[in-house]
């Protein structure tokens, strides 16, 4: 049975009072797009806010009847924010599109949204997969994300990377999980926290943050410990101690990459 026809099967959306809209962000994901947008057919639209992809992002996602937008990348929050904007219904969902939606998961946001009256976001558990392993601890035991909100009452925080939804509201739990596929390569992994410390190095720079020794020699080495020892990355044996070494690097690099900024306007 394929995972539209069961979708088919356990929404009536004759009886559907609410609608959803589902927002994703994109920049060459041609491995995941067609089975995002399947997997978000429960959906009454579907909006693709792509940074440009250079790849068959866009002439994949066109076979489809979702809406695209191409729209230069600032940052994760902004980029984000934007999609809201463009969505027609109030209730949104925001998954990444290396994350799996299960048709369990999918019956669960339906019935949530339909309930009366519903609370305003949703957190859901991720499951961590890498190198084909699933990491159960290395900071990533607790690994929550709002995926499901009202758009009236919640909006990204801002930040350029690792963006969070911010609301006064009261956030509800779901009870089924995500499986967080992150891991195509060691090449790609490395590739998209390189990105993330760009991101972070031009935030610091705007806060005029300078780089010093504590920057190139603590931070990195907190990380590492932080992770592998009281996040408990030796618990998932190598994997754990790769994850906890390229973070850490990742967070040299990204006072390197500040220090190059400061270097190139004195």
């Amino acid at each position: 049975m394929s995972f539209i026809t069961f979708e088919a099967n356990i929404i009536d959306k004759s009886d559907f009072n609410y609608m959803i809209s589902a927002l994703a962000i994109t920049y060459n994901e041609e491995l995941h797009i067609e089975s995002y947008i399947e997997s978000l057919s429960f959906a009454d639209e579907i909006i693709i806010v792509d940074s440009f992809s250079t790849d068959n992002t866009i002439a994949l996602a066109e076979k489809y009847d979702v809406t695209i937008i191409q729209r230069e990348f600032i940052n994760f929050s902004d980029q984000k924010n934007f999609a809201i904007s463009q969505a027609k219904h109030d209730w949104v969902t925001f998954f990444d599109l290396d994350e799996k939606i299960s048709p369990e998961l999918i019956k669960e946001i339906v019935d949530k949204v339909k309930s009366d009256p519903p609370l305003k976001a949703y957190n859901i558990k991720r499951s961590f997969n890498f190198m084909g392993k699933r990491i159960k601890y290395s900071g990533f035991q607790t690994d929550v994300a709002v995926r499901l909100f009202n758009k009236n009452y919640c909006k990204y925080n801002g930040q350029a990377v690792h963006e969070s939804i911010e609301t006064s509201e009261d956030i509800g739990q779901l009870k089924h999980a995500l499986d967080h596929q992150t891991y195509k390569s060691f090449d790609n992994y490395n590739e998209k926290l390189s990105h993330y410390s760009q991101l972070q190095a031009k935030a610091l720079f705007q806060k005029n943050v300078r780089p010093n020794l504590y920057h190139f020699l603590f931070r990195p080495w907190y990380r590492f410990m932080h992770q592998y020892f009281l996040r408990f990355g030796f618990l998932d044996g190598k994997e754990g101690f790769i994850i906890s070494y390229v973070h850490a690097f990742s967070v040299y690099k990204r006072y390197i990459q500040l220090w190059a900024m400061y270097r190139n306007i004195d």
